[in-house]
């Protein structure tokens, strides 16, 4: 890469954020962090070279990426707030950055991006007509870097299915299915019996974008691609991994109280954005990965049975393994 293996995330304090900023050094990178108060970031952090800075001011991304070759906007609003007014000034000033250091911008996109007139089978170039408020700023999004593309500034954009993993922050696993630091007592399904749902698994997601940044000399300057990830066809498949992952094949499943999130949607930013994605939840939307599959080969994949039991044993569902329990027991594999 012409500005050498320095990457520039924003977000980094976040799920995706995070997993690719430790995947790519991994990989050998060295990786800046912008941080509105660096003082917070954490002990587990420390390894990032951290800048003060905030993603809503130009001068700050552009001075942080000085000199890199990628930027990784994986930023979000805290708490589902304002996201009209911040989302797409955050991205403005990454491609701003990008056309004065020459950069590559990593995107993390969503299915949100589809209305369900979209069908059933997604492919990159199915009809975006989302009926929600962030699936209209998702698509907005995409399109302002197809747009810097014509002006010469490279992204690459991954939509995956909902995340789930040991860091992943804000999810429908974690705020639906489980309670977090809680025993397994139930699981809180929200999708309708019988209809398929579409879960991505952290870690892959983020070696899925290294793995496209390593060959990003062979793709066009603006590339999007679709994640499989873990295509539960029928909503069990999700639901027998946490039983199994906890020891619990009885452990009882409840249907998600929709009706609870319609009166309190217009004071909770959260529940508001939960009730605007119900009908992901009530047909089946699969993401194809053929294109990806035509650039990589094969997709990363983490069995779900050990994708699950990670993720649940960081999130502190699980009981803590004794000695000789680790001596007799196997992760799941």
């Amino acid at each position: 890469m012409e500005n050498g293996k320095i990457a520039l995330v924003l977000g980094a304090t976040g799920g995706i954020g995070g997993e690719m900023s430790r995947t790519l050094q991994a990989r050998g990178w060295h990786v800046r962090a912008l941080n509105r108060d660096v003082t917070k970031v954490g002990d587990s952090n420390t390894s990032l070279t951290w800048l003060q800075g905030d993603a809503m001011q130009r001068t700050d991304v552009e001075s942080a990426a000085r000199g890199a070759a990628l930027i990784v906007h994986a930023v979000n609003p805290p708490g589902y707030q304002r996201w009209a007014e911040l989302v797409l000034p955050m991205l403005d000033n990454s491609i701003a950055a990008a056309r004065s250091s020459g950069a590559t911008i990593v995107l993390p996109g969503t299915v949100y991006n589809y209305g369900p007139d979209a069908g059933t089978e997604l492919h990159e170039a199915s009809p975006q007509h989302p009926l929600t408020r962030k699936g209209a700023i998702r698509v907005e999004m995409e399109r302002r870097l197809q747009q810097a593309a014509n002006a010469g500034v490279h992204s690459i954009i991954v939509r995956a299915g909902d995340f789930f993993g040991p860091r992943a922050g804000s999810n429908w696993f974690s705020q639906g299915l489980v309670k977090p630091q809680r025993p397994l007592r139930a699981i809180t399904y929200p999708g309708r019996t019988g209809v398929g749902h579409q879960w991505s698994y952290l870690p892959d997601v983020a070696e899925t974008m290294m793995q496209l940044i390593e060959r990003q000399d062979h793709l066009p300057p603006f590339s999007t691609f679709h994640m499989n990830g873990h295509w539960d066809a029928d909503g069990t498949q999700m639901v027998t991994a946490i039983r199994h992952a906890a020891g619990k094949m009885d452990l009882p499943v409840r249907s998600f109280p929709w009706w609870l999130l319609a009166p309190a949607a217009p004071f909770v930013p959260l529940f508001k954005e939960m009730k605007e994605m119900r009908y992901l939840w009530q047909q089946g939307i699969r993401m194809r990965n053929t294109a990806l599959l035509a650039v990589l080969g094969q997709e990363p994949h983490t069995p779900l049975a050990q994708a699950v039991y990670a993720t649940l044993s960081a999130q502190g569902c699980l009981p803590v393994p004794t000695s000789s329990d680790r001596d007799t027991h196997a992760l799941p594999r």
